[in-house]
């Protein structure tokens, strides 16, 4: 199962929680065996009792074998509460599954294991997580709970996107980032699952949007989830093809390697002004590259909440 969610020989989504479980468990094991120290994978089921607090939780069979007081912990205690925002635009189905394609994963599906890992993760920290989903507007906007029930509610809503998928559907990640920044819990952590390709053209709304953001006090991570051979790199064999626009419609046919040079150059260029403008605001920001696999995902999520000292 490792090689499988590794290689992306992913054929067969419908059983997100089981695939979630498997990519954390995976990671969690693959953190024991390197030299990768510093974060707390041992989830507690108890905390320190404070004196004067209510003694109805104490676990007193636990007292009885350390002679310590230990309050039992709910689900409904967190220390962090994190958003994980993802663009649902159509431009997130890319690639688009050829016929007889074996070994196939778009960008939207990547996402939602990520986030569907990412939740997993979180509630076994007793860690609190609410969704966004958003195209030209927000779809779905979900409080953050650290439930089973809300940690599977939240998975229906992705198996149903990854079901259904859609073209034309364009984006506005600068005006969702605000509403973002305004409707979620102050000092919350922001996962934002984006290629960010509605604001190559805009950059200075996109960059006043992260932002407001850190002026809300979040912590906030950008994953700019791109097929990197494809839509980075541009690399097309040498014949005429039919571009299509999958948020517009709009067609243009030529040979790749006539606009190669001149591509890769404008996505560098607006790739890099992203990276600049997140260290700026100190935003961490992951080229999320949906051939290389889940563990970049988790380990910038435990990265940016040791930063946190919750």
């Amino acid at each position: 199962m490792d090689k499988l969610l590794d290689n992306f020989d992913v054929r067969d989504l419908g059983n997100l929680e089981l695939l979630a479980r498997q990519v954390v468990e995976g990671f969690i094991i693959g953190m024991h065996k390197s030299p990768f120290h510093g974060f707390s994978v041992e989830f507690a089921e108890h905390r320190l009792y404070n004196p004067g607090e209510s003694t109805k939780n104490i676990d007193w069979k636990v007292y009885a074998r350390s002679d310590k007081l230990f309050v039992k912990r709910f689900e409904e205690e967190t220390n962090l509460r994190c958003q994980i925002v993802i663009d649902t635009s159509s431009s997130m189905y890319f690639p688009e599954q050829e016929k007889n394609e074996k070994s196939y994963i778009n960008k939207l599906q990547f996402s939602s294991l990520a986030a569907a890992s990412l939740m997993n993760l979180l509630q076994k920290q007793r860690d609190a997580f609410g969704l966004t989903l958003f195209d030209q507007q927000i779809n779905e906007h979900t409080k953050c709970k650290s439930s089973t029930t809300h940690y599977r509610l939240l998975l229906t809503y992705l198996d149903k996107l990854i079901a259904n998928p859609e073209r034309d559907k364009t984006t506005s990640t600068a005006e969702t980032l605000h509403q973002v920044a305004e409707s979620v819990h102050r000092r919350s952590m922001i996962m934002i699952f984006s290629d960010m390709f509605d604001q190559a053209g805009d950059a200075e709304a996109l960059f006043s949007a992260l932002q407001h953001l850190k002026h809300n006090k979040h912590e906030v991570v950008l994953f700019h989830v791109v097929d990197k051979s494809k839509e980075v790199d541009f690399e097309f064999q040498n014949r005429p093809y039919l571009f299509v626009d999958i948020e517009t419609g709009e067609e243009v046919r030529l040979q790749s390697n006539q606009v190669k040079q001149r591509y890769v150059e404008q996505m560098k260029a607006f790739t890099e002004e992203l990276k600049m403008k997140c260290l700026q605001y100190k935003i961490d920001f992951v080229e999320a590259d949906i051939h290389k696999g889940y563990k970049q995902i988790l380990q910038a999520y435990l990265v940016k909440r040791s930063k946190m000292n919750i």
